[in-house]
């Protein structure tokens, strides 16, 4: 009941934030999702947390070409934070966990407003930058309740049971069903000219991908001994266990449709 009623208020959030929120709005929500998911992944890890929103919030709101130029001034202050360290080992591993952090949360939350800023011409729509990015959030939501549903009745064989146990292949197998089926509905019907098998093909691998950043985020979780990021949302954890499996998404399709422009 509670994952059920926490759903009902993110989705229309999500929903108006992506598809009708003014541009500010929209940036508003995004810097607040990956600071509240950087947050949680700091507390994981021990990352060092006030110099990551700074770089994290820079990169969300530089150009494209100078955001790389920011994570690697990112590594190199984080080296110099090392030294600062009473146990080198372990400043040496927070500076590590700072960077692949800012590059994890607030990366792939920069390609959320990448996807959002899509060209519209390119593909005959309106808005299909808005369209694309909600398909790239709902795509593992839809899939996330195929596999908990029918993974919690027939789950009989582990899918990675070091990293986390009550997951089968059965569920994986039903998330994967579910995307490919919203998918191949959501698609045709917004993005205009986009083939069903491009559509198909897209949903799977987004899938794919956002299962594989929920197994990444529930192995740094069992690194850390932590059953949840965090507490913020009933029923399902913290920002970071509702977000894992987009964070690997939008960057995915983010992809996906970059490569798909330029064949067309």
């Amino acid at each position: 009941m509670k994952r059920a009623i926490t759903a009902l208020v993110l989705v229309p959030i999500a929903v108006y934030s992506v598809l009708f929120a003014p541009s500010q709005v929209f940036l508003a929500v995004v810097v607040l999702f990956a600071v509240l998911c950087f947050r949680e992944y700091a507390r994981i890890t021990e990352a060092h947390a006030i110099p990551g929103y700074v770089a994290g919030i820079l990169i969300l709101v530089a150009p494209l070409n100078q955001a790389a130029l920011i994570l690697f001034l990112t590594a190199l202050a984080a080296l110099c934070l090392t030294m600062s360290s009473q146990d080198f080992a372990h400043g040496a591993r927070r500076a590590a966990a700072l960077v692949m952090g800012v590059a994890y949360i607030f990366g792939s939350w920069k390609t959320a407003i990448l996807l959002h800023e899509i060209d519209a011409p390119a593909y005959r729509n309106v808005a299909a930058g808005h369209y694309w990015l909600m398909f790239a959030l709902i795509v593992n939501w839809i899939g996330d309740t195929g596999a908990y549903y029918v993974g919690r009745k027939y789950g009989r064989h582990k899918l990675a049971a070091r990293v986390s146990p009550g997951k089968s292949w059965e569920g994986a197998a039903a998330s994967a069903v579910a995307g490919l089926i919203f998918g191949m509905i959501y698609l045709p019907l917004t993005i205009t000219g986009l083939p069903l098998w491009a559509a198909g093909a897209i949903s799977l691998i987004a899938n794919a991908a956002g299962q594989v950043g929920d197994l990444a985020e529930s192995a740094l979780k069992r690194g850390a001994g932590v059953k949840d990021s965090g507490t913020l949302l009933p029923g399902h954890g913290g920002m970071l266990d509702r977000l894992d499996s987009s964070l690997f998404a939008m960057p995915v399709v983010y992809t996906l449709v970059m490569l798909l422009a330029q064949i067309r």
